[in-house]
């Protein structure tokens, strides 16, 4: 019986290229396919809500895959996490409606990423941090968050030599946080990103932070749609897809 399935996957994006199945590289796709195939010995193609890159991590990235199989959703639980290596953990997975597209049915994505701002580096959680030495300003920062905040072209924070054709995203919310031993937490929630959107927004936006540019400037660059003014691309490490809304 031809069975559709959702479940959520928490990773450590380190030792992979990514979401999306490569050839010759590993990918978190291509783990989790193979996992199905030694359980059901069919291969299945895994429907992610859309790409990670190379080094990014996630605690709610969903995906979902159909399959003729007598396998309750616990029992493939049970199963891919036995077979997955340690850094993929299947968190959850439940039987769906059979037209439900983890891809095509997202509302929005909740995004975050972590900055370690202090002199010292740290020991612990140090693959999941930017580590900046230099004193950021958080309110000028909160402000130029305030200005990506709606719907806009995002083109200036798009990677360089995207082919997307239709750059206009809606970001509902976008926050900096600061937690203790020095990390700020910064959080995006949109109902779509381009390749390399958050990490250029935040490579930017450390830029006002450092003040090297102002909020002005940073709305300017907005506005613009133009990357080579837009700020470096803050490293993958630090960025975690937190949820996924339907």
């Amino acid at each position: 019986m031809l069975r559709n399935f959702k479940i959520t996957i928490e990773y450590d994006g380190g030792a992979y290229h990514g979401w999306q199945s490569q050839p010759n590289r590993p990918t978190i796709q291509d783990e989790i396919e193979k996992a199905i195939m030694t359980m059901t010995g069919k291969k299945v193609t895994l429907i992610g809500s859309g790409r990670t890159d190379a080094g990014v991590h996630a605690y709610g990235q969903a995906a979902n895959f159909r399959c003729d199989t007598e396998h309750d959703a616990e029992v493939f639980q049970r199963g891919l996490n036995s077979l997955t290596p340690n850094d993929i953990v299947i968190t959850a997975c439940r039987q769906i409606s059979d037209t439900f597209h983890a891809r095509y049915d997202v509302i929005s994505k909740i995004y975050q990423y972590r900055i370690l701002n202090r002199p010292i580096p740290a020991a612990i959680q140090r693959q999941f941090a930017w580590h900046i030495i230099k004193k950021l300003n958080q309110e000028t920062m909160r402000i130029a968050l305030g200005t990506i905040i709606g719907t806009h072209d995002f083109k200036a924070f798009e990677g360089t030599g995207s082919s997307t054709v239709n750059t206009t995203r809606c970001v509902m919310n976008a926050d900096l946080v600061e937690k203790d031993h020095g990390y700020l937490i910064i959080e995006i929630e949109g109902d779509g990103f381009l390749r390399f959107m958050v990490r250029n927004i935040i490579g930017t936006l450390v830029d006002v932070g450092l003040e090297k540019i102002t909020p002005s400037d940073f709305k300017i660059i907005l506005e613009s749609k133009d990357r080579n003014l837009a700020g470096v691309t803050a490293p993958a490490h630090g960025l975690v897809l937190m949820q996924v809304k339907y």
